[in-house]
């Protein structure tokens, strides 16, 4: 599935300490609308998305268009004509958050003309909250934040969307089940490296907030060909790798799992 995602004017430009204020109430309201929405289990309209979904992407898509961001969002398309872009996951981790897994996350993404600006990714189970703008660094919570420094993929703790087709040495796997916060945790060194499987794929609201907040912690993330994640005109799905610099480099030398 393709998406275009940049906007046609950006003759306004909004500060990013509002920036992230206004992704930090966007998380805010999504977590009172899942928490008091009683529908679990899918909605019916689509495969696999849940009542919840419904529910966080609407109290999302109120406060992100009022506060006047277009809205690329998985659950309802594009809204709105704002100068910047938000494009939204509301529940990253939608099956955890419906059979109560305490992992999943909302992930938020602004982007202008010349790409990423901020993004935010908020832990909603835990309330941990990550995020970074455009050459400022990576936070948790106020506190910044860098990559493991794991340098070889023997040993390393590795988080994995769909499933690998052969061993390459890593130490440990993990399957978590929300693509932002695996991308956070390898930004904050919990995780030595998160990649998404050749068979399976990523939509850019699985991975745009995540993948800045990664990248300004130090972490190489690229496509399964060593190419950049371009966000310049159109994205599509496509299997990634991030993780500390070296660890990325050495895991692309194994080629596609």
């Amino acid at each position: 599935m393709l998406l275009r995602l940049i906007a046609g004017n950006y003759g306004v430009e909004m500060e990013l300490d509002a920036i992230l204020e206004q992704l930090h109430a966007c998380a805010d309201a999504v977590k009172g609308a899942y928490a008091a929405d009683q529908g679990r289990g899918y909605s019916g309209q689509r495969a696999t998305q849940y009542h919840l979904d419904l529910a966080a992407d609407a109290a999302a898509v109120t406060v992100l268009t009022h506060a006047g961001f277009r809205v690329v969002s998985e659950e309802s398309g594009i809204t709105g004509d704002g100068d910047l872009t938000a494009v939204l996951d509301p529940i990253d981790g939608s099956t955890n958050c419906d059979r109560s897994i305490p992992f999943f996350a909302t992930s938020i993404a602004v982007l202008d003309g010349d790409g990423l600006v901020a993004g935010l990714v908020a832990n909603q189970s835990s309330g941990v909250r990550y995020w970074a703008t455009r050459g400022g660094g990576a936070w948790r919570d106020g506190q910044k934040i860098r990559t493991s420094g794991h340098k070889e993929v023997a040993g390393a703790l590795v988080s994995f969307s769909g499933l690998p087709e052969r061993h390459i040495g890593w130490g440990q796997i993990r399957a978590l089940g929300s693509a932002s916060l695996e991308f956070c945790l390898v930004a904050d060194g919990s995780l030595d490296l998160y990649t998404v499987a050749q068979r399976s794929t990523l939509n850019p609201w699985d991975y745009l907030a995540g993948m800045l907040i990664a990248q300004e912690a130090g972490a190489f993330v690229a496509d399964y060909h060593g190419e950049d994640l371009v966000i310049d005109g159109v994205v599509q799905r496509r299997p990634l790798v991030a993780a500390s610099q070296e660890l990325g480099l050495s895991f692309m030398g194994h080629g596609p799992l």
